[in-house]
Protein backbone atom coordinates (compact mmCIF):
# COMPACT_ATOMS: atom_id res chain seq x y z
CA UNK A 1 0.00 0.00 0.00
CA UNK A 2 1.07 3.15 -0.80
CA UNK A 3 2.04 5.82 2.52
CA UNK A 4 0.95 8.85 -0.03
CA UNK A 5 -1.99 8.87 -2.76
CA UNK A 6 -3.02 12.08 -4.32
CA UNK A 7 -5.89 11.16 -6.57
CA UNK A 8 -7.00 13.98 -9.46
CA UNK A 9 -6.62 16.54 -6.73
CA UNK A 10 -7.95 20.38 -7.26
CA UNK A 11 -8.02 23.28 -5.32
CA UNK A 12 -8.43 26.79 -5.31
CA UNK A 13 -7.65 29.92 -3.26
CA UNK A 14 -10.17 32.80 -2.99
CA UNK A 15 -11.84 31.33 -6.11
CA UNK A 16 -8.75 31.29 -8.38
CA UNK A 17 -7.84 26.95 -9.20
CA UNK A 18 -4.57 26.71 -8.79
CA UNK A 19 -4.07 23.19 -8.29
CA UNK A 20 -5.39 21.21 -11.84
CA UNK A 21 -4.99 17.91 -11.26
CA UNK A 22 -2.64 16.61 -9.49
CA UNK A 23 -1.42 12.79 -9.26
CA UNK A 24 1.10 11.40 -6.83
CA UNK A 25 1.75 8.25 -4.52
CA UNK A 26 4.95 8.16 -2.57
CA UNK A 27 5.41 4.32 -1.48
CA UNK A 28 7.00 4.06 2.32
CA UNK A 29 10.96 4.30 2.77
CA UNK A 30 11.07 6.42 -0.17
CA UNK A 31 12.61 10.21 -1.03
CA UNK A 32 10.65 12.47 -3.69
CA UNK A 33 11.30 15.58 -5.49
CA UNK A 34 9.15 18.04 -6.16
CA UNK A 35 10.78 20.98 -8.49
CA UNK A 36 9.21 23.76 -10.15
CA UNK A 37 9.13 27.50 -11.04
CA UNK A 38 7.42 29.97 -8.54
CA UNK A 39 3.44 30.16 -8.77
CA UNK A 40 2.94 26.82 -9.86
CA UNK A 41 1.24 25.38 -6.79
CA UNK A 42 3.78 23.39 -5.36
CA UNK A 43 3.73 25.25 -1.93
CA UNK A 44 -0.48 25.16 -1.91
CA UNK A 45 0.33 21.21 -2.28
CA UNK A 46 2.16 20.81 0.90
CA UNK A 47 -0.37 23.34 2.58
CA UNK A 48 -3.39 21.09 1.81
CA UNK A 49 -1.88 18.02 2.62
CA UNK A 50 -0.99 19.31 5.90
CA UNK A 51 -4.94 20.84 6.30
CA UNK A 52 -3.98 24.36 6.02
CA UNK A 53 -7.11 26.74 6.25
CA UNK A 54 -7.90 28.80 3.54
CA UNK A 55 -7.92 26.27 0.36
CA UNK A 56 -10.30 25.11 -0.99
CA UNK A 57 -10.22 20.94 -2.73
CA UNK A 58 -12.98 21.18 -5.53
CA UNK A 59 -11.77 17.40 -6.79
CA UNK A 60 -9.66 14.50 -5.48
CA UNK A 61 -8.55 12.58 -2.83
CA UNK A 62 -5.73 12.97 -0.55
CA UNK A 63 -4.80 9.11 0.87
CA UNK A 64 -2.62 8.19 4.20
CA UNK A 65 -2.13 5.08 4.17
CA UNK A 66 -5.37 4.27 1.94
CA UNK A 67 -7.10 6.52 4.71
CA UNK A 68 -9.15 9.70 3.10
CA UNK A 69 -7.82 12.70 5.00
CA UNK A 70 -10.01 14.95 3.78
CA UNK A 71 -11.71 15.76 7.04
CA UNK A 72 -9.05 15.66 9.60
CA UNK A 73 -7.98 18.84 11.01
CA UNK A 74 -4.28 19.72 10.92
CA UNK A 75 -3.49 18.66 14.67
CA UNK A 76 -5.41 15.28 13.88
CA UNK A 77 -2.94 15.08 10.59
CA UNK A 78 0.11 15.67 12.25
CA UNK A 79 -0.82 12.97 15.01
CA UNK A 80 -1.23 10.45 12.03
CA UNK A 81 2.02 10.92 10.80
CA UNK A 82 2.27 14.28 8.45
CA UNK A 83 4.66 16.81 8.85
CA UNK A 84 5.49 19.89 7.53
CA UNK A 85 8.76 21.96 7.32
CA UNK A 86 7.77 25.93 6.30
CA UNK A 87 9.48 27.34 3.86
CA UNK A 88 9.11 30.50 6.47
CA UNK A 89 8.97 29.04 9.77
CA UNK A 90 6.95 31.45 11.93
CA UNK A 91 8.42 33.06 15.04
CA UNK A 92 6.27 32.37 18.49
CA UNK A 93 7.45 35.63 20.89
CA UNK A 94 7.42 34.30 25.10
CA UNK A 95 7.25 30.50 24.08
CA UNK A 96 10.85 29.10 24.79
CA UNK A 97 11.67 26.72 22.11
CA UNK A 98 12.06 23.83 24.57
CA UNK A 99 8.53 24.39 25.89
CA UNK A 100 7.39 24.21 22.27
CA UNK A 101 9.09 21.15 21.70
CA UNK A 102 7.63 19.52 25.09
CA UNK A 103 4.41 20.08 24.03
CA UNK A 104 4.63 19.46 20.35
CA UNK A 105 5.51 15.63 22.22
CA UNK A 106 3.37 15.42 24.85
CA UNK A 107 0.66 16.12 21.85
CA UNK A 108 1.91 13.27 20.00
CA UNK A 109 1.93 11.39 23.49
CA UNK A 110 -1.52 11.97 24.76
CA UNK A 111 -3.03 10.70 20.91
CA UNK A 112 -0.73 7.73 21.05
CA UNK A 113 -2.27 7.07 25.02
CA UNK A 114 0.77 7.88 26.66
CA UNK A 115 1.30 9.89 29.40
CA UNK A 116 3.40 13.07 29.56
CA UNK A 117 7.74 12.22 29.14
CA UNK A 118 9.33 12.41 32.24
CA UNK A 119 11.04 15.99 32.29
CA UNK A 120 14.92 13.86 32.76
CA UNK A 121 14.20 11.56 29.67
CA UNK A 122 12.96 15.36 27.36
CA UNK A 123 16.43 16.72 28.52
CA UNK A 124 18.17 13.92 27.29
CA UNK A 125 15.96 13.48 24.25
CA UNK A 126 16.42 16.82 23.18
CA UNK A 127 19.73 17.90 23.78
CA UNK A 128 21.02 14.70 21.93
CA UNK A 129 18.92 15.31 19.46
CA UNK A 130 20.35 19.04 19.05
CA UNK A 131 23.59 18.08 19.43
CA UNK A 132 23.28 16.31 16.31
CA UNK A 133 22.05 19.10 14.08
CA UNK A 134 24.51 21.84 15.62
CA UNK A 135 22.14 23.48 17.60
CA UNK A 136 23.25 25.45 20.88
CA UNK A 137 21.50 24.98 24.39
CA UNK A 138 20.92 28.36 25.06
CA UNK A 139 18.92 28.37 21.11
CA UNK A 140 16.50 26.12 23.18
CA UNK A 141 15.93 28.27 25.60
CA UNK A 142 14.84 31.35 23.21
CA UNK A 143 11.56 32.49 22.42
CA UNK A 144 10.56 29.95 19.20
CA UNK A 145 12.60 31.09 16.15
CA UNK A 146 12.67 34.71 17.03
CA UNK A 147 15.70 36.45 16.57
CA UNK A 148 16.66 32.69 14.55
CA UNK A 149 19.14 33.30 11.29
CA UNK A 150 17.96 31.37 8.63
CA UNK A 151 19.91 28.14 9.29
CA UNK A 152 18.85 27.97 12.84
CA UNK A 153 15.24 28.13 12.21
CA UNK A 154 15.70 25.25 9.29
CA UNK A 155 17.25 23.54 12.06
CA UNK A 156 14.85 24.15 14.65
CA UNK A 157 12.36 22.61 11.93
CA UNK A 158 14.48 19.14 11.40
CA UNK A 159 15.11 18.97 15.61
CA UNK A 160 11.30 19.03 15.33
CA UNK A 161 10.63 16.55 12.92
CA UNK A 162 13.71 14.45 14.65
CA UNK A 163 11.92 14.70 18.41
CA UNK A 164 7.98 13.84 16.57
CA UNK A 165 9.11 10.77 14.36
CA UNK A 166 6.66 11.30 11.56
CA UNK A 167 5.92 8.75 8.60
CA UNK A 168 5.34 11.48 6.19
CA UNK A 169 7.92 14.88 6.14
CA UNK A 170 7.20 17.64 3.70
CA UNK A 171 10.57 19.99 3.65
CA UNK A 172 8.61 23.48 1.70
CA UNK A 173 11.96 24.93 -0.11
CA UNK A 174 14.12 24.25 3.09
CA UNK A 175 17.03 25.03 1.31
CA UNK A 176 15.74 28.56 0.42
CA UNK A 177 18.13 31.20 2.51
CA UNK A 178 21.04 28.49 4.01
CA UNK A 179 24.56 28.88 3.54
CA UNK A 180 26.27 25.61 2.83
CA UNK A 181 27.59 24.80 6.17
CA UNK A 182 23.59 24.87 7.19
CA UNK A 183 22.85 22.94 4.38
CA UNK A 184 24.97 20.02 4.87
CA UNK A 185 23.48 19.91 8.56
CA UNK A 186 19.95 20.25 7.99
CA UNK A 187 20.49 17.49 5.09
CA UNK A 188 22.35 15.50 7.04
CA UNK A 189 19.84 15.54 9.41
CA UNK A 190 17.48 14.74 6.95
CA UNK A 191 19.23 11.49 6.01
CA UNK A 192 19.75 10.33 9.40
CA UNK A 193 15.93 10.01 9.47
CA UNK A 194 15.52 8.36 6.60
CA UNK A 195 13.69 4.36 7.19
CA UNK A 196 12.43 1.65 5.55
CA UNK A 197 8.40 3.48 6.00
CA UNK A 198 9.57 7.22 6.23
CA UNK A 199 8.78 8.92 3.09
CA UNK A 200 9.94 12.18 2.55
CA UNK A 201 8.34 15.31 -0.16
CA UNK A 202 11.03 17.64 -0.66
CA UNK A 203 9.77 20.69 -2.53
CA UNK A 204 12.64 22.75 -3.99
CA UNK A 205 13.88 25.09 -6.67
CA UNK A 206 17.26 24.35 -7.23
CA UNK A 207 19.49 20.86 -7.65
CA UNK A 208 21.67 21.53 -5.04
CA UNK A 209 19.15 20.13 -1.75
CA UNK A 210 19.20 17.08 -3.48
CA UNK A 211 23.32 16.67 -4.15
CA UNK A 212 22.66 16.36 -0.37
CA UNK A 213 19.60 14.52 0.05
CA UNK A 214 19.29 12.44 -3.03
CA UNK A 215 15.82 11.42 -4.46
CA UNK A 216 14.48 8.35 -5.52
CA UNK A 217 11.99 10.48 -8.26
CA UNK A 218 11.57 13.80 -9.11
CA UNK A 219 8.97 15.40 -10.45
CA UNK A 220 7.97 18.25 -12.36
CA UNK A 221 5.91 20.99 -11.63
CA UNK A 222 4.24 23.47 -13.66
CA UNK A 223 0.69 24.68 -14.49
CA UNK A 224 -0.90 23.18 -11.01
CA UNK A 225 0.00 19.56 -11.68
CA UNK A 226 2.75 17.01 -12.53
CA UNK A 227 3.77 16.96 -15.79
CA UNK A 228 6.82 14.88 -15.49
CA UNK A 229 8.56 12.33 -12.89
CA UNK A 230 11.64 10.58 -13.78
CA UNK A 231 15.15 9.45 -11.89
CA UNK A 232 17.70 11.85 -10.15
CA UNK A 233 19.08 13.04 -13.23
CA UNK A 234 16.10 15.04 -14.05
CA UNK A 235 16.99 17.29 -11.86
CA UNK A 236 20.20 18.01 -13.03
CA UNK A 237 18.95 18.14 -16.51
CA UNK A 238 16.52 20.90 -14.97
CA UNK A 239 19.64 22.96 -13.29
CA UNK A 240 20.94 23.00 -16.82
CA UNK A 241 18.24 23.85 -18.98
CA UNK A 242 15.84 25.47 -16.61
CA UNK A 243 11.80 25.47 -16.56
CA UNK A 244 10.79 27.24 -19.59
CA UNK A 245 9.76 24.81 -22.01
CA UNK A 246 7.34 22.82 -18.77
CA UNK A 247 6.20 26.12 -18.39
CA UNK A 248 5.00 27.02 -22.11
CA UNK A 249 3.75 23.74 -22.37
CA UNK A 250 1.21 24.55 -19.17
Amino acid sequence: MALIEIQNLHASVDGKEILKGVDLVIEPGTVHALMGPNGTGKSTLSNIISGRPGYQVTEGRILLNGEDIADMEPDQRANAGIFLAFQYPVEIPGVASSTFLKAAINAKRRFQGLGEIDAMEFLKLVKGKAKELGIRDDMLKRPVNVGFSGGEKKRADILQMALLQPQFAILDETDSGLDIDALRVVSEGVNSLRTADRSFLVITHYQRLLSYIVPDVVHVFAGGKIVRSGGPELAEELEAKGYADYVSAA
